[in-house]
């Protein structure tokens, strides 16, 4: 009985917690649908009115092709030096005996408790020096490092047996070679799993991208989408489709790939640290 009741209660909780965020995207689609009169309507619309050419308005203000190819250039390059600087320092910080190994993890855990808001003036004066203001790699390098990804990878790596890195050596492998063909082959799902968490990362960014960036070349999708909040009035239908389409690729993305998200993470945790 009392496990039953827990089934339930989980499956409760689960439901309130997805319609938690499945509601205002569902209240955003119903909106880019709406007629100019149904959208200030209170309570809400909430059947779908099919009004689609407000797709294809919002669609034609803007050069959407260059800043989603912005957008998706920008996520791959972070990923990509994302992914080698987290194997490197969770490697590192899991077979490689050095003094203040254990506080060197702890002070990078902090960088967690730190609010990201915090990080914007240095980040934006030190790319001010290095005059990489309003490019592709300003957007890039502050996110070229990832803790989660350090933690989760060297959560992992803990969990390998010794005896792994014992032979290894017997057969004349460095570090480096021990970590490119035995350690990363087996942690290929928590690396799908990071990298999916910075794709998502870097695509729904916008406060940095404002920051640093003024040519419309450079800037991510969620730069054009802020676009429609400028002026004395808003179209609400048009930002809602706006919004709708922009999601979209993401959205797709995690469904497709979920069961790898679950699986890497299920294989981070739990482990001895």
């Amino acid at each position: 009985m009392h496990r039953r009741f827990l089934g339930i209660s989980r499956t409760v909780i689960a439901v309130i917690i997805g319609l938690a965020f499945i509601v205002p995207f569902y209240i955003t689609v119903v909106t880019s649908l709406d007629s100019k009169a149904d959208v200030f309507q209170f309570p809400p619309h909430l059947w779908l009115d099919f009004h689609w050419d407000v797709y294809a308005r919002a669609w034609g203000m803007f050069r959407w092709p260059m800043y989603f190819g912005n957008t998706v250039l920008i996520a791959a390059v972070t990923i990509v030096i994302a992914l080698t600087t987290s194997i490197l320092a969770a490697y590192a910080l899991s077979f490689i005996q050095f003094r203040g190994r254990e506080l060197l993890f702890s002070l990078i855990l902090v960088v967690l408790m730190i609010p990201s808001e915090a990080h914007l003036i240095p980040n934006f004066v030190t790319l001010a020096k290095l005059d990489l203001l309003d490019t592709y790699w300003a957007q890039i390098l502050p996110y070229g490092a990832s803790v989660f990804g350090i933690f989760l990878l060297r959560q992992f790596f803990l969990t390998l047996p010794k005896s792994y890195w014992d032979a290894a050596r017997i057969d004349g492998a460095g570090h480096l070679r021990f970590l490119w063909t035995v350690a990363v082959p087996l942690c290929k799902p928590i690396l799908f799993t990071i990298g999916l968490y910075i794709f998502i990362g870097s695509w729904n960014s916008l406060m940095w991208p404002l920051m640093v960036t003024q040519s419309h070349h450079v800037q991510p999708v969620e730069v054009a989408l802020a676009r429609f909040l400028q002026g004395n009035s808003v179209d609400w239908r048009r930002l809602s489709a706006a919004a709708v389409f922009t999601t979209l690729p993401v959205i797709i993305v995690f469904l497709f790939l979920q069961k790898y998200i679950i699986r890497g993470i299920g294989r981070g945790e739990g482990v001895r640290g």
